[in-house]
């Protein structure tokens, strides 16, 4: 029979036990941010370090007969690089300037990969630079009509796959594309004679900076847009016409974010292979990334340890730069001209002039939209390509359009879908949780914004070298499939979902989350229930826009995809190579609606998570 000194001590045990419990879930909630912390910093140390140690070792290593043979420890490979006179090299270049001299001219200059690298990126950033800032600064600092063509045009081609584009202009610019075309039939010239030779140096930089261009748009539009214009507008009222406004207080203002911008382009271009591979190969000119394909997939067996002797350069290169391009940005503050007074700019009246501002805008919508697009559906629609004639006409069918749709293409759309849909959900998963611990200076903070801010180094071609030497060297059956793409994809996209989330934390202060936590709410708690709703417009654009560039980033997937996880780049790519343009054409130009219409609103919720951040600041 229970007494009353036994109910009372089952109650004073049961409190025990109660109080016991409170006072560890008390500790487990202070600590959560520091355990979560380190799970975070051994799940990013796992995807970034071990390929920058595989891609080391194998540059280190002269492959034998066996791998128990191979000698670790050596400098061959860089020797043999470097060395190489493909590499670099002295050559006596003729000039023949008839205008200028009676006779033909020799100069000795540099050549070889590295000087091509060079010069093909430096020159293609300053195309892009010059098209981006004369078409933003038309858009944002005039009263020039027609500036949504601007805006289509940039926002299109964040939807569209890079090889689409420079498929699109090597038809149109090649020597039986119209303008060579139009060419000889007004000059009456043979027909092995062009007016512009696509498949030379000048043409890869021209068809790179035409790619760059709409990024550069974009950028350079928002630092105009965000630029005080009361400098120039004191400037213009003490009699500085528009020209010298622009050259003596436009151009000073915004010359950190050119410097910056420029720098961003020229370490893209240095990365670039879509444009190398179909440009520059047919026309022999090699740089880095083309290098580095060609000895993975040109020789047999592959040379290994010479691919990752140049992408180990090739990193090193880059990562100069990125210091050079973080330098530049550092001290972009001294020219701020944004301060607490409330400023409404008024745009540049040029008279006249404001239709020649509008016809450049429409000029670049031609150029970078218009025609690849129209050159692309006239291809898409003939059995095989010929130049644009009245006999062509009678060719035209959709036939090409039912082959696609025939032939099984679905595998890839759903391979591309879900290696983009993936990537994009687990990077911002990420890195919603490593900037919420950086801004919020948690413990181990510092850690994991560095991890995730290592793969800018990593150019896509050597990323994809890098992981699939880890996966040949562990026991882990990922590669060839979808898994090793996805992981991949989900290092190489890491900077840019912290870029996403880490500017979204710095507009929520942290007296919600004190609040919250006065409250008794835990971090994770605070993390769910307050962090969490107003990051989210944040969070969606950083997951559409790393969701777009995985559907169309070429480089990275070329040497990880086996024969059933293609994506839709790698197949494009394959569709060239075989010759097969018309079912390229028909494929890219319904994959482009698909991604048009993503892009669309991309950029829909980005313009209103900008506008949300402003309000809220």
């Amino acid at each position: 029979m229970t007494t009353s000194a036994d109910l009372a001590h089952v109650r004073e045990v049961a409190a025990a036990d109660q109080s016991a419990a409170a006072t560890w879930w008390s500790r487990l909630s202070a600590r959560q941010q520091g355990l979560l912390a380190a799970l975070l910093i051994v799940v990013l140390c796992a995807l970034v370090v071990p390929p920058f140690l595989f891609l080391l070792q194998s540059s280190l290593t002269i492959a034998g007969p066996t791998p128990i043979q191979s000698e670790w420890g050596r400098l061959d490979n860089f020797d043999t690089v470097l060395r190489s006179r493909h590499f670099f090299d002295w050559s006596l270049i003729e000039f023949h300037w008839p205008l200028f001299a009676t006779r033909p001219f020799e100069l000795w200059l540099p050549t070889g990969t590295a000087i091509n690298s060079l010069v093909f990126a430096a020159a293609s950033a300053a195309l892009a630079l010059v098209i981006g800032w004369v078409a933003a600064w038309i858009v944002e600092r005039t009263n020039a009509p027609l500036k949504g063509l601007a805006y289509v045009t940039a926002i299109i081609s964040l939807g569209t796959p890079y090889i689409l584009y420079v498929t699109a202009w090597l038809l149109f610019f090649g020597k039986a594309g119209p303008i060579n075309q139009f060419y000889r039939f007004v000059t009456d010239a043979p027909r092995d004679v062009v007016l512009i030779n696509i498949y030379s140096m000048p043409g890869m930089i021209l068809v790179e900076g035409f790619l760059w261009s709409p990024l550069a748009f974009l950028l350079v539009g928002a630092t105009l847009r965000n630029a005080n214009p009361e400098l120039e507008e004191a400037a213009r009222v003490h009699g500085a016409g528009v020209w010298d406004t622009i050259r003596r207080v436009t151009m000073r203002l915004s010359l950190p974010s050119i410097l910056a911008l420029s720098m961003l382009v020229f370490i893209r271009a240095i990365e670039a292979f879509e444009v190398p591979a179909l440009v520059g190969l047919p026309g022999r000119i090699s740089v880095l990334t083309t290098d580095i394909y060609s000895n993975m997939v040109a020789r047999a067996p592959p040379d290994v340890g010479g691919a990752s002797a140049l992408s180990v350069l090739m990193l090193l290169l880059v990562l100069v730069l990125l210091y050079v391009y973080g330098r530049l940005s550092r001290h972009a503050e001294k020219f701020a001209t944004i301060t607490g007074k409330g400023f409404r700019p008024r745009p540049f009246d040029l008279g006249p002039l404001r239709h020649v501002a509008a016809g450049l805008l429409v000029l670049n919508f031609v150029l970078l939209l218009l025609v690849p697009m129209l050159m692309l559906v006239w291809v898409s629609l003939l059995p095989f390509f010929q130049p644009v004639s009245l006999s062509a006409f009678k060719l035209i069918s959709l036939h090409n359009y039912e082959t696609v749709l025939a032939s099984g293409q679905l595998e890839l759309l759903i391979n591309t879908l879900v290696v983009a849909v993936a990537t994009a959900t687990i990077a911002v998963a990420l890195t919603f949780l490593g900037a919420w611990l950086a801004v919020r200076r948690a413990p181990g903070g510092w850690i994991i914004e560095r991890l995730s801010t290592i793969p800018l180094v990593f150019p896509g071609l050597i990323l994809g070298i890098a992981v699939m030497q880890v996966f040949l060297r562990l026991p882990i059956p990922l590669y060839g499939t979808l898994g090793i793409l996805i992981w991949a994809f989900v290092i190489n996209y890491l900077p840019y979902g912290m870029r996403y989330c880490s500017s979204g934390m710095l507009q929520i202060h942290r007296e919600l989350e004190e609040a919250a936590a006065i409250c008794g709410a835990s971090p994770l708690t605070r993390l769910r229930r307050v962090v969490a709703p107003l990051l989210a417009p944040a969070l969606v654009a950083g997951w559409l826009f790393i969701f777009l560039m995985a559907t169309r980033v070429l480089s990275l997937a070329i040497l990880l995809a086996g024969p059933r996880s293609q994506t839709m780049a790698v197949a494009m790519f394959d569709l060239w190579g075989n010759g097969q343009g018309t079912e390229l054409a028909a494929l890219g130009l319904m994959w482009s609606m698909l991604m048009g219409l993503i892009a669309v609103v991309f950029y829909t919720v980005a313009r209103r998570s900008s506008a949300g951040a402003l309000g809220r600041a």
